[in-house]
Order: structure tokens, then C-alpha cells, then sequence
């Protein structure tokens, strides 16, 4: 690709009023409305006593915030890309990125609560109303993780030098609800200070999670999915309690090691078609050992927290040899998974390996708008990446209703193909009309999420 020669120079103006940079934005906000989502903020989210009016139409500011994540806003800053060309036209009520980083000062921990309330509750009515979570009623599985996001700054309440040594995060804990056939959707997001412990609150936040899964359409087998950071008794017994099993890796402590050390039974060769890395080597491993036996975790705690199940324990051979002498003697490294899943050893195992699911969420949020947290308040942030939650959760519902490719997509690439595409408006008495790039490659996946947002409801008699 070159510049054209037809052309002996090129010249720039900003010079028309009916053209648009996100019309992808159209179909996805007409389905936020569908569900009232504007409604619901209203309904839920009292700001009363703000600086400013600070929390006046909180319905209208959250929309105007959820319109610049879905077009890849990474700061408050970032939505004034929602006031340009012809937007105006196609939207009412965009509001300006002073007035939006006013609103989301004026958060307390109560608001942040409501505000999750409004998340669960999208979440469900997406389920309902689109095939966001198929399969959900025979398996699905609730993914546990956290991560650190550095920020900058002397005034970031909250930030703390913590996992990431001489820089100063927040540490955002994470849970998702995917199945076998579906992508991750967000579950459950809860900002927390730099130097919180990885566990800290995730009992409560796992309830919530199952809770959120179980009105979303996961009737079937429900597993917790999580690695050793969350291999506790609390986390364990909150599973139980909703009813979900759990599948959990328990790190090396002298319970299982002692274990591993009395097994004598047979291992299992099993080979990996995408080799993976090995969490203490760096290695790609492609071929392992596998083996299950009896476990009662927690054993150290009182009775009722007690929990019979399986150690299903992965061994990769590593050979050990000296200078000069070649291979002396067979040294394993064990990785085991604590599970109380009524499946057999290798779809556990299996089905346990498909945790790192969630590490492309949380990749998709470094993409978007977690790239930052914009603000020096805590609570604005927590209410940020709350946001962030029902924004991937209404992108993901996007791809679903457009193609069978973009249902299995990145957040980016959805962006990319449906929302971040170039317009022309055009009006015609009460009708607006969008007139789209000729040749798009990705039309058909565009029409078809136009055509599923807009359909006319069926008449009732």
C-alpha cells in the first residue's frame, strides 16, 4: 500500500456535520436500552447532597460513560470522542467529560454497591434476552482472580506498593461465568487497596458470583475455578454453600506433598495438543502424567469446614544431570488441583486448565478501560471498573448477536469490526439512515447485530 499518485496533494478539513467515527455504537446502546438500562441507573443509584449536582441523571452519565468504554475510552477524558460530527444526531444526552468525572467523585463505598446492583442486573437480562451463555444449563464455571493495575500519582487513595515491587497499584478482584461453548462474561468486580491480600473479601465475593450465575441461567453443574491464591477454607465452604463444586490449585504445603508421597497407584499419559507453561520452570510442557486419589482438605480446621474430594495431582518428568555425566535419575515436579467436580480425572484436569480463561478478560481489560484507573478517588475508580464490568458484558452480547466468529472474539476485535466503523447520516422525515463503508469486510456480522437489536417485538395479544 502507497499513497495514490492521482493525487498531487492532500488536504484535511473537519468540515462535516453528518458523519460519525463509531456507528457500532448504534445497535449496542438501542440493546442497553432494551433493557432500560438508563431506567435501572435511575431507579437504583441515589446521589443525593453532591457537589455540583454531581449525581443529577445518573441514568444519562452512566450511559454517556458506558458509550466511550464500548468505543474504547480508557480515561474520563477519553468520552469526549462521544461529541463530535453528527452524534449529536444519532444520541441525546451526551455529557461532557468534566461533568462525567464530576459524577464518578461523587461515589461512596453505598453508591459503588448500587452500582453493582445495576451490573448483576444487566448481566441477567443480557442472558435472558440473547444466547450469551449457551450450554449454562448443563455446566458452566465461576473463575476467581485478581489482578494489579499500576497508578501514578501521590494523591491515588488506595495505592500502595504491593505485588509489583517499588510501584504502586490497585488490586481489582475479578470473577467471571463462562461455559464449554461460551466466552467469559463478568460476574463480579471489587476494587481494593494495593497491598490487600489476594483473598481478602473473597468468600463474600464468591457467593455473590454464584448467585449472579445462578439467576443468569446456570442451572446445571456450577464449578469454582480458581488458583492457590484462593485455595482456602472460607472460599471452599462459601462454594458449598451455594451449591457449586469447586476446583482449586492447592501450591505445595506438607498435607499434600505427604499425600503425593504415599500415592501408589498408576499415572495416566496424557498429551497436550497446545503445550502450556510450566509455572515454575518457564517451560513449555507438552506431555505429563495424571493421577486422582482420595483427599480431605483443611483437615487443620474444625469439622464443619472439613471437605472430602479428590487431589487431582499432574506430574511433568525433568531430567537431572551433571556436567559431563548425562541423565542421572527421573525428577518429577507435581502441580495438584484440590476438586469436589463430579467428573471423571482427565475432564477435570482438563476442564481445571481451562481457568486461564479468565487471564484473556483481564488482558481485555488492560486493553480498554482498565488501561487506567483515571481518578484520585477510590471510590470513583471502584464505580470506574464496575463500568468497565457492564461494558464488556454488553460488548460480549454484541459479538454473540453478530456472528458465530465474533461470539468467540476479543473485546478489541468486536471494536474493531462492529463498533469502531465510519458513517454517514442521513434523515428522512423521522427515519435516520447510516451509510457505512462500501465493501466492509465484516458487514454481515454488523447487519445481523442491527437486525437482532432492532427487530420490532412480536405483537402480544
Amino acid at each position: 500500500m502507497q499513497s495514490s499518485h492521482a493525487a498531487a496533494a492532500v488536504d484535511i478539513a473537519f468540515d462535516d456535520p453528518n458523519l460519525i467515527a463509531d456507528a457500532g455504537l448504534v445497535p449496542v446502546l438501542a440493546l442497553a436500552e432494551r433493557l432500560d438500562l438508563a431506567g435501572l441507573v435511575g431507579d437504583r443509584v441515589k446521589i443525593v447532597g453532591a457537589a455540583n449536582s454531581g449525581g443529577a441523571n445518573a441514568g444519562a452519565k452512566v450511559m454517556s460513560l458506558l458509550g466511550g468504554m464500548i468505543a474504547g475510552a480508557d480515561s474520563i477524558e477519553d468520552t469526549d470522542r462521544l461529541r463530535h460530527g453528527g452524534m449529536a444526531v444519532a444520541f441525546d444526552g451526551v455529557r461532557a467529560p468534566s461533568t462525567l468525572g464530576t459524577f464518578l467523585r461523587s461515589f461512596t463505598h453505598g453508591h459503588v454497591r448500587q452500582l453493582h446492583g445495576v451490573h448483576r442486573r444487566v448481566l441477567v437480562d443480557l442472558a435472558a434476552a440473547t444466547p450469551l451463555l449457551p450450554g449454562a444449563d448443563v455446566v458452566a464455571f465461576v473463575d476467581l482472580d485478581s489482578t494489579h493495575r499500576q497508578v501514578y500519582g501521590y494523591s491515588k487513595q488506595g495505592a500502595e506498593v504491593g505485588r509489583l515491587k517499588g510501584k504502586k497499584t490497585l488490586h481489582p478482584l475479578l470473577a467471571t461465568i463462562c461455559t464449554p461453548l461460551a466466552r467469559p462474561v463478568v460476574a463480579g468486580v471489587r476494587m481494593r487497596k494495593g497491598k490487600a491480600a489476594d483473598v481478602r473479601g473473597a468468600a463474600g465475593f464468591v457467593a455473590e458470583a454464584l448467585a449472579t450465575a445462578k439467576e443468569s441461567g446456570a442451572t446445571g453443574t456450577i464449578i469454582v475455578r480458581a488458583d492457590s491464591k484462593f485455595y482456602t477454607a472460607d472460599v471452599v465452604a462459601a462454594a458449598r454453600r451455594a451449591g457449586a463444586h469447586v476446583s482449586l490449585t492447592t501450591g505445595s504445603n506438607p498435607s499434600v506433598d505427604a499425600a503425593i508421597a504415599a500415592f501408589t497407584g498408576d499415572w495416566t499419559p496424557i498429551h497436550y495438543p497446545d503445550a502450556f507453561v510450566d509455572e515454575d520452570t518457564g517451560e513449555l510442557v507438552s506431555d505429563a502424567e495424571v493421577a486422582e486419589m482420595p483427599y480431605v482438605a483443611f483437615t487443620s480446621r474444625p469439622e464443619r469446614l472439613q471437605v472430602p474430594g479428590r487431589l487431582i495431582v499432574r506430574r511433568v518428568k525433568r531430567l537431572s544431570t551433571m556436567d559431563g555425566q548425562g541423565e542421572l535419575f527421573d525428577v518429577y515436579r507435581h502441580h495438584a488441583v484440590f476438586t469436589t467436580s463430579p467428573h471423571t480425572m482427565l475432564q477435570a484436569e482438563t476442564q481445571h486448565r481451562g481457568h486461564a480463561v479468565i487471564e484473556q478478560v483481564i488482558a481485555d481489560a488492560k486493553a480498554s478501560a482498565l488501561a487506567h484507573l483515571p481518578s484520585a478517588s477510590f471510590q470513583a475508580n471502584a464505580a470506574w471498573a464496575t463500568l468497565w464490568a457492564i461494558t464488556h458484558n454488553l460488548t460480549r452480547a454484541a459479538g454473540v448477536l453478530a456472528s458465530p466468529f465474533h461470539a468467540r472474539a476479543t473485546t478489541a476485535t468486536i471494536r474493531a469490526h462492529l463498533i469502531n466503523v465510519p458513517a454517514r447520516l442521513a434523515r428522512t422525515a423521522r427515519r435516520l439512515k447510516l451509510h457505512l463503508p462500501q465493501h466492509w469486510p465484516w458487514r454481515n456480522a454488523l447487519d445481523n447485530l442491527h437486525t437482532a437489536v432492532h427487530r420490532r417485538p412480536p405483537r402480544t395479544a
